[in-house]
């Protein structure tokens, strides 16, 4: 294939899962002389490859891919470092005339990379252990409505189940006396320039919603036939790892993790599974949607690739 250079430097490739961003950023490496930093908050993790949806080995030895591999399940990571790492990423892949494409679900990450991030202070592992007993007795719906009676702005962003947010708000709390909606203020002093004609910023959009529901009912399927429940028994055997890791909270790995201790059999496992997915792809279509410097292309038309394609060749009618 003969690759081609074009005035683009950078991606941004960003849709809900099950929607072909992978697809899409790897033909673009391909044509386009690229390389893929993933945008993936559980695809960092080693031992983590089914669930993640992973690239095979033989596809990442011919497309350099980044950020992927680069930590042990037991360990955590920021939206700040991901930051931080993909914004060297992107400097070294542009040093050598390569375009960075960076693709994945992690509407946090991107939003970090994009605008910034606001000063938070980082996480103290001795307030986030009792917090964390605290969750384990209480439940997530009695700790979301403590976060209710400090800070009313973040209960109502936040949902009842999602005790990973739940517990970092009350954490800052804790440790500042302020609201973390109080210091969440768009911080623009790094945030990229949107409208940079080097910079494209790609949001897939499925408007069919059930070809997507079946889509995701396909893809979790596909992993359970692929192995996931020895991959998640796996991780299940190293002794630092529990299920209140990070690592442990993303989708699919807490509904494997969670049936082999026996809360519930396989059919409800795949049920658990597809409504989590399901409920993942709805947060992420809200995030996109809160940004109004997106390209939007639906992904269920044939042709989606073309127009990105036809796009990037077409350089001076890039204007985002």
């Amino acid at each position: 294939m003969l690759v081609k250079h074009v005035l683009v430097r950078e991606i941004h490739l960003c849709g809900p899962t099950a929607s072909g961003k992978s697809a899409i950023a790897e033909r673009l490496a391909l044509e386009f002389n690229g390389e893929i930093i993933s945008v993936d908050s559980a695809q960092i993790y080693r031992g983590m490859d089914i669930g993640t949806a992973k690239s095979i080995q033989e596809l990442r030895a011919k497309i350099p891919h980044h950020l992927i591999d680069i930590l042990e399940p037991e360990q955590s990571y920021s939206a700040a470092q991901f930051a931080a790492d993909a914004s060297l990423a992107i400097q070294d892949i542009q040093a050598r005339g390569k375009l960075a494409i960076l693709v994945g679900g992690t509407m946090l990450y991107f939003r970090a990379l994009a605008r910034g991030l606001s000063a938070l202070p980082a996480s103290n592992p001795e307030l986030r252990a009792a917090l964390q007993a605290d969750l384990s007795q209480r439940g997530s719906a009695a700790l979301h409505a403590d976060l209710a009676r400090v800070d009313q702005k973040a209960a109502l962003r936040i949902h009842a189940n999602d005790s990973q947010r739940i517990l970092r708000a009350l954490e800052v709390f804790q440790q500042t006396g302020t609201p973390i909606s109080e210091l969440q203020v768009k911080d623009s002093s790094n945030a990229i320039d949107s409208h940079a004609p080097e910079l494209l910023r790609i949001a897939l959009f499925p408007t069919d919603r059930a070809n997507l529901h079946h889509k995701i009912a396909e893809r979790f399927a596909a992993m359970m036939d692929l192995g996931l429940l020895a991959e998640v028994a796996a991780l299940r055997a190293r002794p630092a790892l529990t299920q209140d890791h990070p690592s442990m909270r993303s989708v699919g790995y807490r509904q494997a993790w969670e049936h082999l201790s026996g809360a519930y059999g396989s059919d409800e496992l795949r049920q658990k599974g597809i409504a989590a997915t399901r409920q993942l792809a709805k947060r992420q279509i809200t995030w996109l949607r809160s940004d109004p410097f997106l390209w939007c292309l639906d992904s269920d038309v044939a042709d989606v690739y073309s127009q990105i394609a036809s796009r990037l060749e077409n350089n001076d009618k890039i204007a985002n």
